[in-house]
């Protein structure tokens, strides 16, 4: 059993810590999301700050928010070193590094989804796709034409996510192309996993938010979910895991 690491009280529910969503408190905004709206990061045997993107990497874990904002405030306000309690080195381009780990995840994801026949790009090729109900997923190039990709889901995809998380570039070598601008990915496990990395490298690829001040609110959009039209560096790409956190935004101690 695992100790709930974000105590909600009464309103515990499936989206709950026993529920079928785990939350978990972020370091920095204090806020209790998901963990698929968060990363997590580890304390290496050199100190160093290590990203865990898949959560599973033994020790003790430190949650934050996959967002831009709160990465950059968590490593110019010593987040990590209070969470860890005690002092470590933090990664200097951590947020820019978190996004190319991201980005190489999801191309390795559709990857996957290609040889696994789930997959297919090309707008008469995926419209029939969807034309047949079989998919879960949109995925379309960022730098694609916003009209061309509004055409392409038109009267037929508005119940369906739609994520941009790459260029038509990086897109294109994933089925031997060119560039690619139109992709879907059939409903099951892998769209639903792309859906949630495409998410995250959403957040920490979205132009900081500015304060009164002209400083960045690492607050911003803590809570929201999923950012559409956030574009991620092109040709991004890497690897980077999960056990609860306590109300410091580490990990709760495992028991039973």
């Amino acid at each position: 059993m695992i100790t709930p690491d974000c105590a909600l009280g009464a309103e515990e529910t499936d989206d709950g810590p026993s529920g079928k969503h785990p939350l978990r408190r972020c370091a920095v905004t204090r806020v209790c999301l998901p963990k698929e709206r968060m990363i997590r990061f580890v304390v290496g045997p050199d100190r160093r700050i290590v990203p865990d993107l898949a959560a599973r990497l033994p020790g003790r874990g430190i949650w934050l928010s996959a967002d831009r904002d709160v990465i950059e405030t968590a490593c110019k306000r010593g987040a990590f070193a209070k969470a860890a309690r005690g002092q470590v080195t933090v990664p200097p381009s951590l947020a820019l590094d978190l996004a190319v780990a991201l980005a190489r995840r999801i191309g390795d994801t559709m990857g996957l989804a290609r040889r696994a026949g789930q997959t297919v790009a090309g707008f008469a090729k995926a419209r029939e796709w969807m034309d047949a109900g079989r998919v879960g997923l949109v995925v379309q190039a960022h730098d694609g034409s916003p009209d061309e990709r509004a055409r392409f889901i038109s009267g037929r995809g508005r119940d369906i996510p739609v994520v941009a998380p790459l260029d038509a570039a990086s897109l294109g070598a994933i089925f031997g192309r060119e560039h690619t601008v139109h992709a879907v990915v059939a409903a099951g496990r892998l769209a639903e996993t792309l859906r949630i990395e495409a998410g995250r490298l959403a957040g920490l690829t979205a132009p900081a938010a500015p304060s009164a001040d002209g400083s960045t609110n690492a607050t911003t959009d803590a809570k929201a979910g999923t950012r559409r039209g956030r574009t991620a560096p092109p040709g991004l790409a890497g690897r980077v895991g999960d056990p609860p956190a306590e109300p410091d935004g580490s990990d709760a101690k495992r028991s039973g």
